[in-house]
């Protein structure tokens, strides 16, 4: 029987890096997981790959569109799905090899195979037996479905199904407009679907700020993209040439169908437990199926952890990833800490969408009295030069103190811009530092600047 400090069972973001930071600090450690690959849904079937197809389907549309006007002229490319397929096979090739150099480095040793927990400290995968004084559970999601829809991963699909289609689709209904139908949705798009989303909901991406996702939808629907929203999908039917999706419009009850090739179902996920026998040990776990754990991560069970898409919050990999490493230190005998205020979330269309923070919804309802600073991409001149000036930037600031409350952002590379906004709001910082602070010309960061700079006196470039 083998003996570890830490179990970590899920070798996702989150398990993989609470693994390697539990290593580094001193605790013998072991990772399981079932999957051949390290990385998780993230890196196999979901971040990483579907990055892949969004960067180079990007390359093709700037090549459509953009290239004559910048003078480069000629036949823009044809799409070579198989290459397309094998190069996003490589990027997560590289990345998973890339975590087992890691594991090897820090001496996290592997295991292969599903866990079950069989009582506290004691795991089994297989036959074989495994104690641990703690065990973290980082088990991550899987795709949830719609009552009475069966995903066949061929016509109708989930978003791993859709990474992996044999060929582009002439028609692609997705259901759902979150993050994983718009960014997927549009993928196909530019590769020449038509590309229908529907929507339970009146409006694309709940929980994002309104303004930004009216923007959002409205370019999704320039570039093509046609949106049914308020809408509830009743049935889909697999019928020997086509797939059939019926939908009920809740406003006037009113049934339609619309005919697709593939249907995406990309309604969101559910925590993944099964087999790990957490009934049998008594963890307390919460209605939608996640496990209650307390303010450092520990389950209701001494000893046990959980992190990530299992317990409550954002289903993001750096969500899991910050857990991962605040629950190694908690048992380190350290303080570990997330900050759940500032977690950044990313849809990564084109342009794309960030925010961290509040929204100007939240706020409004908690009765906190805030001010706005807007920047349009239109006054940036890096923005200009690229060609992809479309989009703002909206900072949120407490009226009486100045205070960072909010940031979104719809634009060029906001991804990578909102960390800025995380790093200020992370040091508790006003809208005036960010606008006294000297930023690089000319970048798309001066955008940011130029937001703050809206809270106070004014833009300068506006």
């Amino acid at each position: 029987m083998a003996s570890y400090d830490v179990i970590v069972i899920g070798g996702g973001p989150g398990g993989y890096v609470c693994a390697i930071r539990c290593a580094q600090l001193g605790l013998r450690t072991a990772c399981i997981e079932g999957r051949k690959t390290l990385g998780g849904t993230c890196l196999n079937v979901g971040c990483i790959p579907s990055k892949a197809l969004l960067h180079a389907t990007h390359q093709l549309h700037e090549a459509e569109h953009n290239f004559a006007a910048m003078g480069l002229k000629g036949k823009a490319p044809s799409v070579d799905w198989p290459a397309m397929q094998a190069f996003k096979a490589g990027v997560v090739e590289q990345n998973t090899k890339g975590i087992d150099f890691l594991f090897k480095k820090n001496k996290v040793e592997r295991i292969e195979g599903w866990a079950r927990i069989e009582a506290p400290g004691k795991v089994r995968v297989g036959d074989d037996l495994h104690e641990a004084a703690n065990i973290v559970i980082a088990t991550g999601s899987v795709p949830a479905s719609l009552p009475g829809i069966t995903i066949d991963e061929e016509t109708i699909v989930s978003s791993t199904g859709a990474l992996s289609l044999p060929k582009v689709p002439r028609r692609l209904v997705v259901v759902g407009a979150g993050v994983i139908g718009l960014e997927l949705g549009s993928v196909y798009r530019r590769l020449g679907a038509e590309v229908t989303v529907i929507e339970y909901l009146d409006r694309i991406t709940p929980g994002m700020d309104l303004e930004l996702s009216k923007t959002l939808q409205r370019t999704l629907k320039k570039q093509g993209l046609s949106f049914v929203l308020g809408a509830a999908v009743q049935g889909v039917e697999k019928l020997k040439t086509k797939t059939k999706v019926t939908y009920k419009l809740r406003k006037t009850d009113a049934e339609h169908t619309v005919d697709a090739d593939v249907v995406l179902v990309a309604t969101g996920r559910r925590p993944y437990v099964e087999g790990l026998g957490l009934e049998a040990l008594g963890v307390e776990m919460l209605p939608r199926g996640q496990i209650r754990v307390d303010a450092n991560r520990q389950t209701s069970v001494p000893g046990i952890w959980a992190i990530g898409d299992v317990v409550p919050g954002p289903m993001l990999a750096h969500k899991a990833e910050d857990e991962g490493m605040a629950v190694a230190e908690s048992i380190a005998g350290q303080k570990g800490h997330v900050n759940y205020d500032v977690i950044p979330s990313v849809i990564y269309t084109s342009p794309e969408v960030a925010s961290v923070g509040r929204t100007e919804e939240e706020l409004k309802e908690a009765g906190i009295s805030y001010k706005v600073g807007k920047f349009s991409f239109m006054g940036n001149g890096r923005a200009k030069s690229m060609l992809a000036a479309e989009g703002f930037v909206k900072i949120l600031a407490n009226a009486e103190t100045d205070r960072i409350l909010g940031v979104h952002m719809i634009g060029p590379s906001v991804g990578e811009l909102i960390q800025e906004a995380c790093v200020a709001m992370e040091f508790g910082a006003a809208a005036e530092d960010l606008a006294r602070t000297c930023h690089a010309h000319p970048t798309l960061s001066e955008a940011v600047r130029e937001a703050a700079l809206a809270c106070g006196d004014g833009a300068i470039h506006a």
